[in-house]
């Protein structure tokens, strides 16, 4: 009769993988959703950035870890002091994870290091945008006003050895997951990598309950900033004399102002509570930007609203002619006014709309994520 044996060994079992966040920085803009949803997704996961506000600590449950430059003086150069960041994102210590995912967009976040075995997952938001597809535009326009010379000289002079260190930096994640279709081709093209696609959350469903409401006239939102292109929006409305509602403030307000005719109206302190009835009311929303993907026309969509958008970056995952929306093809007042005379609202079913947009939804984001980073981990049993 044979002894029982003396050791007892457990079944499989599949711990979850210890996580760790890393974003560029967190003060407010569409990244920081998909941040806010990662942190719900592992809510234990610390969450490390060279720099956080006060109110995203807070929605972000105090799990972020700052560097020096949460301290740094000069707020306002923050942004422009990557070498900085590198230094402080690539020194953190990851031995203890298992997952490290990066949040990258402007910033550095992808130049982080991790140990053999850790696994390195970069959801990418785009290449960073002043090294390479808007080099020109950042070139023309610093943002340092009378500095401005000293700017260029210093971006012309660093943009070299910086795009060399960025698509290094590219290389170290095993996995990209682009937020657009867009992002996923600009992705292959500067850094020779392929990425899978994962569209960002969408609180979708905060707007979906005003899909009946009574609609006129247009409206676009969003920070104004010059790439944004609100100028040809406003002079297109102005020209052809039809209502616009612009919604939001920046740098250009008072440029979209003065050329602004009486068709045009400007709200800068539209509630979060009053937007979905604001998106809701209006016969379509116009999106002259050429976005690496583009939150408030999914939003509008939710609402049952159709878009009006520049044929170009990630609005053409979303927009779907006839369905959704419709497209102008060039970012011009000519092409908008064309587009604008032929876009019937009549032909939209509001119904439809709202319901494409639930591809967008935070639950649907949560889900395709989950099974992305289930199909890339090691699954590791304990005995």
């Amino acid at each position: 009769m044979s002894k029982p044996s003396s050791t007892f060994q457990l079944p499989n079992v599949k711990s979850p993988p210890k996580v760790a966040i890393v974003h560029d920085w967190l003060y407010g803009g569409g990244a920081e959703r998909v941040v806010e949803q990662l942190h719900k997704l592992y809510p234990d996961a610390p969450i490390y950035t060279s720099y956080c506000s006060d109110d995203w600590r807070v929605k972000l449950d105090g799990k972020v870890i700052t560097g020096f430059l949460q301290h740094w003086p000069f707020s306002r150069l923050r942004k422009y002091v990557g070498p900085l960041r590198i230094w402080w994102f690539g020194r953190i210590d990851f031995s203890n994870f298992d997952l490290v995912i990066s949040s990258a967009g402007n910033g550095e976040a992808k130049d982080i290091n991790v140990p053999d075995g850790t696994k390195h997952i970069c959801y990418c938001h785009a290449p960073t945008h002043f090294y390479w597809r808007s080099y020109q535009q950042y070139y023309d326009k610093p943002g340092f006003g009378i500095m401005n010379p000293l700017a260029r000289i210093g971006l012309k002079m660093l943009v070299g050895p910086m795009r060399r260190r960025d698509y290094k930096a590219a290389q170290k994640p095993k996995l990209f997951i682009a937020n657009s279709s867009y992002i996923a081709g600009e992705i292959q093209q500067y850094y020779g990598r392929d990425a899978e696609v994962i569209n960002p959350p969408v609180d979708v469903d905060r707007f979906i309950q005003h899909t009946k409401t009574a609609r006129s006239g247009y409206v676009t939102m969003g920070r104004q900033v010059p790439y944004k292109r609100t100028d040809i929006i406003v002079d297109a409305c102005t020209k052809l004399n039809v209502p616009l509602l612009v919604v939001g403030n920046g740098p250009e307000h008072a440029n979209l102002v003065g050329r602004a005719g009486p068709s045009v109206t400007f709200r800068s302190d539209v509630s979060d509570e009053e937007m979905p009835k604001v998106l809701a009311s209006a016969e379509g929303f116009i999106f002259a930007a050429k976005e690496d993907f583009g939150v408030a026309p999914v939003e509008a969509m939710a609402s049952g609203t159709p878009v009006l958008a520049y044929q170009a970056g990630g609005a053409l995952d979303y927009v779907t002619e006839g369905v959704t929306g419709q497209f102008f093809s060039e970012q011009s007042v000519n092409s908008l006014i064309q587009a604008l005379e032929t876009f019937k609202t009549s032909t939209f079913d509001s119904q439809t709309i709202s319901q494409q947009s639930q591809s967008y939804s935070s639950k649907n984001f949560t889900k395709k994520f989950t099974v992305m980073v289930n199909k890339n981990m090691t699954k590791k049993s304990v005995l």
